[in-house]
This record gives C-alpha cells, structure tokens and sequence, in this order.
C-alpha cells in the first residue's frame, strides 16, 4: 500500500469537497485554497523522493491485481509533473486571495480549481488509458466552469471555441480507445503495451496511433488545430489564464510523452517526421502569432503554443537525450509561463489595461516587479544563465546528433523571434512613460476580476511571482543536478519494460504476453473468485 500515489489525487478532491461545505464562508473557502495546496505541495514532495528512491511507485484500486484494476503509478516522469502542479497550485492559492473577486468566490471559484488539481494529477499519475480519458473530461468541465466565470461576452466566445475543439479531441480519443479494446482487450496501459506488439492488424495499430496523436495533439494546443487557446486563455481571471498557461496544456504533451513512448513506440518510426514537422510549424505559428500581438496576455497566450513544439520536438526526436530535453522544457515552461501571466495581472492592476500601447513607467514605478519579468521573459528567450537556456540547448544538443539540422535551427531562429516579443513587452510596460491617457492613478486600482473593489494586499500577488522568478534563476544555476533528473525521465521512458514489469511484476508480464483477447473475461472471472 503506497498512499502516496493516491494522496495527490484524493487531497484537492477533498479540499474542493469541503470547500463546497463551506459555500457561504469566503474566509473558509480562502483559507481552505491556501491550506489544501500546502498540502499538495508536501505530498507531491513525499511522492517525488519516494520515486527517486524507489524507481516507481505503483497502487492497485481496490486491491484488485493489474491488468484488470485501476493501476495508479508514478515513475520520475509523473513524480516530476505532480511536484510542479502542487507548486503552481499553491502560487495559485495565494495569488487569488488578493485578485478574485467576490463575485467568482461566491460562484465556486475555489472548488473549480481544486477540482482541476484533482483532474490533472489523476492524468500525471493514471496507469489505466480510459481512466486517462475520465480526468481529461474532470479538467474539462471543470476548466469550462473557471473559463466562464464573470459571463463577459469575450469569456463566452472564448470559451465555446476552447469547448468545441476540445470535444473534438475527447471524442477522438474515446472512439480510439475503443477501437483499442476492441484490438488488445484491455485498458492498463502496461499490459497494451506486450499487447500491442503481437497484434494480428498493424494497419489498425497505425490508425489508432495517429488518432491519439491528434486527440493529445489537439488538447496541447499543436499545430494545425491550436487557435482555440489564443481565442480564450485571456478571457478568463488572470489567476485562471496562470493555471490554464502552466498546467492545462502540459497534460496533453505529457499524454503524448506517455503513450508514444510506453504503447506505440512501434509506430515511432512511422510517424517521426510527421510530429516533427508539427513541432516546427507549431513553433513557427506561435511565435508569429505573438510578434503580431499588442495585448500582454495575447502575446502570452501565443508564446505557449509556440513553447508547445519544443516540448513536441523532443518526443520526435526520439532518443533518450531529445527526451530529457522535452521534460525539461515542460517544467521550465510551467514556472517561467506561470508567471508571465502572473505579472500580467500585476501590471492590469497597477495601469488598469492590457493594451501593451496604454501602458509605461513601470520600471521607475516597480523595479521588483521589472527585474521578475526581466528574468521570466528572457528565460522564455532561452537567454543564458536562465532555465530555458539549458532546456533549448539540450535540445538543440540532441536535434543536431539526429541530424535534424533544419528542425533545430527553426528552434534556434524561433528562440530569437521569441526574444522580440518579450523586449516588446518590456519596452511599452516597463520602459518607455505612462502614457497621458491612461488617467488611471498606478495605486488605485482595487478592481477585482468581476468589477468590485479589493482591497490593495499587493504583497499577495507579489510573493509567488518573486518565488517563482527565484525558482526558473534556481533552475539555470543548478542545471546539472536537474538535468540528472531528466537523464533519468529519458532513460525510464526510453525503456518501457521496467514501466511494465512495475505494473504488471516480472512474472505477471511473461504471462500476460501470452494472453489473447478472448481469454481476457475468462481471467476476470478466476480474478474476482480468488479476489476476497
């Protein structure tokens, strides 16, 4: 019994649930959405040294034995993304004490976002593809509802764009795992897995790769099917964009990552260069799309398309190397982009717009708040000694050993286009004078997201945006440690066999690449006769 493994998921279900108890008390629900991150944060912490020390931790639902239970599992990968969503959502928590209003408090704003909590650690830590399915739809409804909250009309177009296409992909991907079931006859990704490497049809087998490949494609925001993001992650609070711009969309790359690397690693050869392709044009787009932008959290919103790709490129590149560098990207990317719209909501607060031609003198104003976007900004940039330096050289380190010389000086020119959207962002929020038409005085702006006055408390907002700043210089300063880490995330991923012999135990996995399809109710059967 490892409760570790589960503690992540069953910790913001129950902070939500009680927070739901509390509906008509604000303080609780405040302080419920600070007390219940820290303890995500420590659990995610226990979990991440319980991996580190042991390889994998795995948990069987019920105590019913894989491959016919619900399989809940983190190796250093999953250990890794669960400790960066116990960060952000902490940041989160104390943030949004001092920038939601009382009209989302009183909506189920806290609720919403410990149930996404719920949602995305299931997703990082699941060993059971339909179970995968189920939190994808648990962020879904529960990223729709914070997308909503205010009913502005700009939230609603957004939001019916983000609901359409990501329907889309939910629908893709239940049709593919479907047909999967239909092939293989299971669910525990282990076990589909030894499974798919005998099927009869490797047609199918291709088929259903691509349709996975464009479900999570969809849902990370990749290139062609992305404007969904850009159309609404600026719509929401400032608080939501944060939490949808660090953690969302990271759950499709990790998907990705997973299922690529762990149930058609087969199909890789396939279709590299299609997902390299995609990573490039993803890239490229993004990118585009920002320089044309004067509206900060647009710009922001377009950077993390662009960011997508290089995260997308290491998985096509496909070796142990491209992977570590990808995986650093993803965590690089979740503090770095996190904070970006963090400052956003600052500097709303401070000039209120995000018009990047309405706004100025901030620098003068706030010289903490520059030096934070200063480093957040150009870590994106990939400007050394910051995080993103070493997670675009490892990167370009390993595009250059596969020879794939065009993808990675796109990744190159991208990293430079980037750094001209960041020094546009500096010059008209920081640098250059307020302008004579914002008549709005930079201390008096206690508006909350829904219209009604906050009180000032700026040192909220302040504290996880210098934290982390602090966290992505950390990251550049003591590369070498953290890339030992990501070492280890390619190496494990990169060799499958250990994944399933964790799930499934060195014999039960022999076994288990001995059973057909049809035997799989026969199985069940003998499993819940000898099951007490």
């Amino acid at each position: 019994m490892r409760p570790e493994v589960a503690l992540p998921v069953l910790l913001p279900l129950l902070s939500g649930a009680i927070s739901l108890l509390f509906w008509r008390s604000r303080p609780m629900q405040r302080f419920i959405a600070v007390a219940g991150n820290v303890a995500l944060l420590l659990v995610s912490l226990w979990l991440f040294f319980a991996v580190l020390s042991d390889g994998y931790v795995t948990m069987q639902m019920g105590s019913w034995p894989a491959p016919f239970g619900i399989t809940l599992i983190a190796d250093m990968l999953s250990a890794v993304m669960i400790l960066m969503t116990g960060i952000i959502g902490l940041a989160m928590g104390i943030y949004s004490l001092a920038s939601t209003g009382r009209g989302h408090e009183k909506f189920g704003y806290y609720p919403l976002m410990h149930l996404l909590l719920a949602g995305v650690a299931g997703a990082f830590l699941t060993g059971d593809i339909f179970n995968l399915y189920v939190w994808f739809e648990v962020m879904l409804v529960a990223s729709f509802a914070l997308l909503i909250l205010g009913g502005e009309r700009a939230q609603m177009e957004g939001a019916i764009k983000y609901v359409t296409l990501n329907l889309l992909a939910s629908v893709i991907f239940l049709t593919a795992i479907g047909l999967l079931y239909g092939t293989v006859g299971t669910l525990n990704m282990a076990d589909i897995a030894l499974r798919l490497n005998e099927a009869e049809h490797s047609g199918m087998v291709e088929v259903l790769a691509v349709m996975f490949m464009v479900a999570f494609g969809i849902k990370a925001a990749a290139f062609p099917l992305f404007f969904w993001l850009p159309a609404s992650y600026h719509t929401p609070p400032v608080a939501v964009s944060a939490l949808f711009a660090g953690l969302l969309t990271k759950v499709g790359v990790y998907s990705l990552f997973r299922v690529f690397t762990l149930m058609f690693d087969q199909t890789m050869g396939y279709l590299q260069d299609i997902m390299l392709w995609g990573a490039v044009l993803t890239m490229v787009t993004g990118v585009l799309g920002a320089a044309a932008q004067y509206e900060f959290r647009r710009i922001l919103s377009f950077h993390i398309v662009s960011q997508i790709g290089y995260m997308i490129l290491g998985l096509a590149l496909y070796t142990p190397l491209a992977i570590a560098g990808g995986v650093f990207a993803i965590v690089h990317n979740i503090v770095v982009k996190t904070n970006l719209f963090l400052i956003s909501g600052i500097t709303h607060r401070l000039q209120g717009t995000y018009q990047l031609k309405k706004m100025g003198g901030l620098y003068r104003e706030r010289p903490w708040l520059a030096v934070a976007f200063f480093i957040s900004a150009f870590s994106l940039a990939g400007i050394p000694p910051l995080s993103g330096f070493f997670a675009k050289f490892v990167l370009v380190r390993a595009g250059l050993e596969a020879e794939a010389y065009v993808a990675t000086g796109i990744a190159l020119a991208v990293g430079f286009m980037t750094l001209y959207s960041m020094v546009k962002i500096w010059n008209e929020v920081f640098w250059k004078a307020l302008p004579e038409d914002n008549h709005v005085p930079p201390s008096q702006t206690p508006v909350g997201d829904d219209g009604r006055l906050l009180k000032p408390s700026l040192w909220m907002m302040y504290l996880p945006v210098i934290v982390l700043a602090v966290m992505s210089l950390l990251i550049g300063v003591f590369a070498e440690p953290i890339m030992l880490v990501m070492n280890l995330i390619g190496d494990q991923l990169m060799t499958p066999t250990d994944y399933i012999e964790a799930v499934l135990g060195a014999s039960a996995s022999a076994e288990s690449a001995l059973i057909t399809p049809g035997t799989q109710a026969d199985l069940v059967g003998e499993s819940m006769e000898e099951t007490p």
